[in-house]
């Protein structure tokens, strides 16, 4: 049987690679070697006030190093801010693979609803947030994020501060002058899958649609019904770890056509 290549999961803002444990133990039984990084200063208990200040940059950068370690380019899977990191690296660096889950948009995709026009001004009410660590807040997360995750109490037990400087970047690129969550897109020539909860308001469809147009004619593009930002634990995870698996299983294969973006 030929060899696997070496599996990246990427969190997202607010997390640590502890969220990908369950997947991590479904890819590995499919015989795929999974790694879950932790981003820079997300560990419990130790973030410190640098966290304030580091960019989605620093977090790739690390990323980075840990690919250059891997003897095969890897097939990436991101979740939220992982989503846009996973597509910053794969214009980087070799990849097998990316499987984008509810991305965070790149520089220059516009958001597509209310919500996160208001969630994005919202932050302002923190002063100079950019420069300071984000405590997550309970009523957020249970609303948006975990909205449809039946143990969501335990889950936000274990999130953590988030980086002023990263949420800024991220959710308010057009003032980021130094673009660093930009993508070029023609550089990312690995084949896509992208998946968005139908329900989810934190990266909502219409907005992941724009970001999976950006690499048109190589990626997968499917809205899931009944499901909302955190496909990584709602109820149905399996199905979608396992819809990965499959599609991987296909374009490793045989090197298939990818088909064009389409919605269901």
């Amino acid at each position: 049987m030929k060899k696997r290549p070496p599996v990246v999961m990427i969190h997202g803002a607010f997390c640590g690679g502890w969220v990908f444990a369950a997947w991590k133990t479904r890819f590995e039984a499919a015989g795929y070697p999974v790694l879950t990084p932790t981003l820079r200063y997300h560990e419990a208990g130790h973030q410190p006030r640098a966290l304030g200040s580091t960019s989605v940059l620093d977090y790739a950068a690390d990323l980075e190093v840990l690919l250059d370690g891997l003897d095969a380019p890897p097939i990436l899977i991101g979740h939220s801010m992982g989503g846009l990191l996973a597509q910053m690296l794969a214009a980087r660096r070799s990849v097998a693979a990316l499987v984008l889950l509810a991305p965070s948009a790149p520089w220059g995709v516009l958001p597509s609803t209310p919500f996160e026009v208001i969630s994005a001004q919202a932050l302002y009410m923190a002063g100079d947030f950019w420069r300071k660590r984000l405590r997550p807040e309970k009523w957020i997360a249970a609303a948006n994020a975990l909205d449809m995750v039946p143990d969501h109490e335990e889950v936000f037990s274990h999130f953590v501060s988030e980086s002023g400087q990263a949420t800024f970047e991220i959710m308010h690129w057009a003032l980021d002058l130094q673009r660093a969550t930009q993508v070029d897109a023609r550089r990312v020539t690995a084949p896509i899958l992208c998946l968005c909860g139908a329900r989810d308001r934190v990266n909502p469809p219409a907005t992941v649609r724009r970001v999976a147009q950006r690499y048109d004619g190589r990626v997968i593009y499917d809205e899931l019904k009944n499901h909302s930002h955190w496909l990584i634990g709602e109820p149905g995870w399996e199905k979608i770890a396992d819809r990965a698996l499959v599609w991987l299983g296909d374009v490793l294969q045989a090197e298939k056509p990818v088909r064009k973006s389409r919605t269901r």
